[in-house]
């Protein structure tokens, strides 16, 4: 038995969004009361999402929805979203609502049931909020990228015999930096390394200099300098990334203030939080 919606929205668009090509299915009022649909496909280059836009436009659609497959939506979603009312959807929920018939486009069926308001729209932020989430994301990556590098750092010392570690809590600190910078130097003599020691690491010159003796040879420092430029070149990323966070993040410092009353959040981590949810509570409704 086929399954009749109730109407709630009259001129929808759903789209089957992919890499290259989008396939858009149109749902409008047609002659006598009947439903028209209309399909299309559209290249996601931005003059083929231009073209998608008029022609949505020329059907007089209002609504649309996709799914969010991928990142493929994103495109697409920038370019119509200031022009209708957008609709990102899980494909578990479109998959759930029964009733759908075989030779139903995915489109098609996106457009039916938007048409039938039995879409739940994910959380998509705003412009500035999603430029946010992009930055902390990616300087989440660097972060990451960094403690990486520091471990490859940490067992490759172990291959030379070297236990700076040991020694050191902060191998990458001002007294250890200066050591493996002399060792890339072509310094290994583990009385001179010992004498690089700053501040209170200089009470523990006699462990440095049994912790410096080890196998440190030309490969070593080859490598030991590649991870130290790397991180150096991280480091630099990292405050570039919180410059331009620091930067996007002002009209939501009273937001980020707040947070950070809560025990346990440092700034850093109040920024992602603004990022992942807009500041807005209101779009994550309780029951």
């Amino acid at each position: 038995m086929k399954r009749v919606f109730d109407q709630i929205y009259e001129r929808v668009a759903g789209l089957d969004v992919h890499k290259a090509q989008v396939t858009a299915a149109v749902r409008i009022p047609g002659p006598e009361g009947a439903r028209v649909c209309e399909v299309a496909e559209f290249s996601t280059t931005v003059r083929g999402l231009m073209a998608l836009r008029d022609w949505l436009s020329a059907h007089g659609v209002t609504h649309l929805a996709m799914e969010a497959t991928g990142v493929y939506w994103k495109p697409v979603w920038a370019v119509l979203e200031d022009d209708f009312e957008c609709i990102l959807c899980n494909a578990r929920d479109v998959k759930q609502v029964p009733g759908r018939k075989t030779d139903v486009s995915d489109a098609a069926w996106i457009a039916q049931l938007l048409e039938a308001g039995l879409l739940r729209a994910s959380l998509v932020p705003p412009k500035p909020v999603r430029a946010l989430r992009n930055l902390t994301r990616y300087r989440k990556t660097q972060i990451e990228e960094r403690q990486r590098e520091a471990n490859r750092l940490h067992k490759l010392l172990e291959d030379t015999g070297i236990k700076l570690d040991c020694v050191a809590s902060d191998l990458l600190g001002a007294s250890g930096r200066a050591m493996l910078d002399a060792l890339c130097a072509g310094t290994t003599d583990p009385e001179v390394l010992a004498e690089l020691a700053k501040g209170r690491l200089r009470a523990k010159i006699p462990a440095l200099r049994e912790a410096l003796e080890g196998r440190f040879d030309a490969q070593h420092a080859l490598i030991v300098g590649a991870i130290l430029a790397h991180l150096d070149f991280l480091e630099e990323q990292v405050d570039l990334l919180s410059d331009a966070i620091e930067e996007q993040i002002r009209p939501f410092e009273q937001a980020v203030e707040l947070l950070c009353t809560i025990p346990g959040v440092q700034r850093r981590t109040a920024e992602v939080i603004v990022a992942e949810t807009g500041a807005d509570m209101s779009a994550f409704p309780t029951a």
